[in-house]
């Protein structure tokens, strides 16, 4: 900074005038003015140089504070275009990103919304929401993956939904001591239901082996045992010992039945149909049972509309559905009752209509729409029956449904295609 000289102050040139006023004062006040006149020259020129630089030093400042400024702008649309960018591929991500601080979600892109129901916008009104207001066991999955130390993911069930059952897996990203978590949401219900594919597969092959050993080693020994106890019971025994022979038969065809259901169950569909006579059908389910219905003082009521009429199919595998619904039955009713089995032809003739009901406990509401899951069972067993009465009804393009009360007996209704032009008959005992 440039340091301007001192010039004579008007006091001092009044004084130094003053002193010398009794000799020649003309020539001393012109000195003196020269003087004043030269120190103010130089004040002048000293003042306009300093303005000089001053000006030339605002102009640079301004200069830089105009490049300073530009920058900051060039900065703040380059910030504003990241977040825009960054904000776009959040709401294109095909993962959820949910971003909670305390108990509040401060951030949730579109899939997390989706995924955790947190709401159906797409504004930030998604923010002011608190873990309180998530389902329970996503809010209490989130907890737990937000509480653990290791960042591994955690997979949770979510159930009782309108699509179904669904499976999240979350993974945790701490963002530092006190500035929150951000969550990565997935819906992994594909990669589980290809797991569960994959284990109904490894226990369906492990069935076959099975269904392979009962083929050969068991059901032929069986249907020995059976002809042998047929044969006994056609004997002239004595009373106690032909009661003996029924118990067998009935552990035997209880047992064939089971034995049928898995082989049933893996076997491939019916090949070549024959006509199949559905009167003769009832008929021989009655018979076949007529030993374990005595023995579990279980009375079958025989309605039979459907002597004459046929249909294209597979004998046994029909047997094997009858089998089934009237073993299930008496199995149910250990002390006594009675099954009615009963069949006609449609009104309009183009298909049979069987009934098996009994008087049995019924079926609990929750069970009705999963008895005929493969494995599903109340009791102890394999829980197939029911699903292979299903599945051979189908492949037979017919249906089977059920209709119970609790502590009012079940009601299996089956509906089966027949041949044309058939001229049903009835009969009952």
């Amino acid at each position: 900074m440039t340091t301007l000289p001192s010039p004579l102050s008007a006091s001092d040139d009044i004084t130094a005038l003053a002193a010398v006023m009794g000799g020649n004062g003309v020539a001393v006040e012109s000195e003196i003015l020269e003087r004043a006149f030269s120190s103010f020259s130089e004040a002048a020129h000293s003042l306009e140089r300093s303005y000089g630089l001053l000006r030339a030093e605002v102009a640079r400042l301004r200069k830089e504070l105009e490049a300073s400024n530009s920058d900051l702008g060039r900065s703040l649309e380059e910030n504003l275009r990241m977040r825009r960018d960054l904000d776009h591929i959040l709401e294109k991500l095909p993962c959820g990103v949910l971003v909670v601080r305390g108990d509040s979600i401060s951030h949730a892109n579109p899939e997390a919304r989706r995924l955790l129901g947190l709401c159906a916008g797409v504004g930030p009104e998604c923010a002011a929401q608190t873990l309180d207001s998530l389902r329970p066991e996503i809010r209490d999955l989130l907890l737990k993956v937000r509480d653990r130390e290791q960042e591994d993911e955690q997979e949770q069930e979510i159930a009782g939904e309108a699509q179904g059952c669904r499976w999240l897996a979350l993974r945790p990203a701490p963002l530092g001591e006190g500035a929150g978590s951000v969550f990565i949401v997935r819906d992994v219900s594909e990669r589980k239901g290809l797991q569960q594919a994959q284990a109904r597969l490894e226990r369906d092959q492990a069935l076959a082996e099975i269904t392979a050993l009962l083929a050969h080693e068991v059901r032929n020994p069986l249907a020995s045992l059976e002809l042998f106890a047929g044969l006994l019971a056609e004997s002239a025994l004595a009373a106690e010992c032909r009661s003996w022979v029924e118990r067998i038969q009935s552990g035997l065809r209880s047992l064939s039945v089971t034995v049928n259901n898995v082989l049933q169950f893996h076997s491939s569909p019916p090949g070549n149909k024959v006509a199949v006579e559905l009167g003769d059908l009832l008929t021989w389910a009655r018979d076949f049972f007529a030993p374990l219905s005595r023995q579990h003082r279980v009375q079958i009521l025989l309605r039979n509309s459907l002597q004459g009429v046929s249909m294209m199919g597979d004998r046994h595998r029909l047997q094997q559905v009858l089998s089934n619904l009237v073993l299930n039955a008496i199995s149910f009713m250990p002390g006594g009752g009675w099954i009615r089995i009963a069949g006609k032809a449609s009104a309009d003739g183009g298909s049979a209509l069987m009934e098996i009901a009994d008087t049995g406990p019924g079926i609990a509401a929750n069970d009705l729409g999963q008895i005929f899951v493969p494995g599903f069972s109340t009791r102890s067993g394999p829980g197939l029956g029911l699903a292979v009465c299903r599945q051979i009804v189908e492949q037979h393009g017919g249906s089977i449904g059920v209709s119970s009360r609790p502590g009012a007996g079940a009601k299996f209704s089956l509906s089966l295609p027949l041949l044309a032009n058939e001229a049903p008959g009835e009969s009952a005992s």
